[in-house]
């Protein structure tokens, strides 16, 4: 059994309903609210868990209410919660969630808690590092503890797997070649690579740029078209399992998890990208962040539902 270790951001949502998002200067009705577990790190692990590979996450979380809700979702989909760290000096990490009628999104974040998973936090749990086989990243915490983590996992051959949400404008020195795979969506890698517009063209030199910085493998997620991996000056897509989205909120989350998993348990990264695919395209067609991230056996079922056609 390969073990993953998440570190990462730990957030409570707040989901807000409407039919439309707003842009600058407009105000819109919402017509639902609700609270659920969510934050990059933590929907990436409950996915890991979910599917049934041995998680544990590093992650702070504050001494509140928030943070008790967050850890009890995170062990019922069985991650190991028991080095998080309590902060003493801030609140759990909220995320402010805007979905239309379609499942598009647009999300803030306060990030609280989450800036107390710092580069101290990491070395005092650096077992966990040497006792996993892959570490997945993201960018809701400090940025030097991402590029701790991210170094540490190369001193150590771990098969290291950053997604740069949210992209930052310049991304820490160094990072680039310490990472196996990192896993933009198309908005991400544009800004990565220092672009303006999304195009193809624009997505195709960029994901280039980014492995010339030293990246082995660029997994460029493009909603329902699918996944793009450029890799030696190739690129290969897979395309996305055609569903209809009502919220597609925790889509990319599910997709890192899940690709994680399927690489530790053998699957190249053709057959770990349509495994990810088909569990992204399960969480889409939920509502929610960590609740919507299926099961093992659905995946397994919508997996043998697609071979059949």
């Amino acid at each position: 059994m390969k073990k993953i270790l998440v570190i990462g951001s730990l957030n409570m949502d707040m989901r807000i309903g409407l039919h439309k998002i707003p842009v600058v200067g407009e105000t819109v009705l919402g017509n639902s609210l609700v609270y659920t577990p969510g934050g990059k790190g933590a929907n990436q692990a409950c996915a890991a868990g979910k599917l049934g590979r041995e998680t544990v996450m590093l992650g702070s979380i504050g001494d509140d209410n928030a943070g008790r809700q967050l850890k009890e979702s995170l062990e019922k989909s069985s991650v190991d919660t028991r080095f998080l760290r309590i902060s003493k000096r801030n609140g759990t990490g909220t995320a402010v969630i805007y979905v239309d009628t379609e499942g598009n999104n647009s999300i803030v974040v306060y990030t609280g808690a989450n800036n107390d998973c710092d580069v101290e936090y990491l070395k005092e749990n650096d077992k966990l590092f040497r006792e996993c086989e892959y570490i997945i990243l993201q960018m809701e915490i400090p940025r030097d503890a991402v590029a701790y983590a991210v170094r540490r996992g190369r001193e150590l051959s771990k098969v290291v797997i950053l997604n740069p949400a949210p992209a930052p404008e310049r991304m820490p020195e160094g990072i680039y070649p310490n990472v196996d795979y990192l896993t933009p969506n198309e908005t991400e890698l544009i800004k990565l690579a220092g672009f303006e517009e999304v195009t193809e063209e624009n997505i195709r030199t960029g994901a280039h740029i980014l492995t010339e910085r030293g990246v082995r493998n660029v997994l460029v997620t493009l909603g329902d078209k699918g996944c793009c991996w450029f890799h030696d000056g190739k690129e290969e897509v897979v395309d996305a399992v055609k569903v209809r989205a009502i919220d597609t909120t925790a889509a990319g989350d599910c997709f890192n998890g899940a690709f994680a998993v399927a690489l530790s348990e053998g699957m190249d990264v053709m057959q770990a990208i349509r495994f990810a695919n088909i569990a992204s395209s399960i969480t889409v067609t939920r509502e929610g962040a960590q609740e919507a991230i299926p099961d093992r056996k659905s995946v397994d079922q919508r997996t043998m539902d697609v071979a059949g056609g």
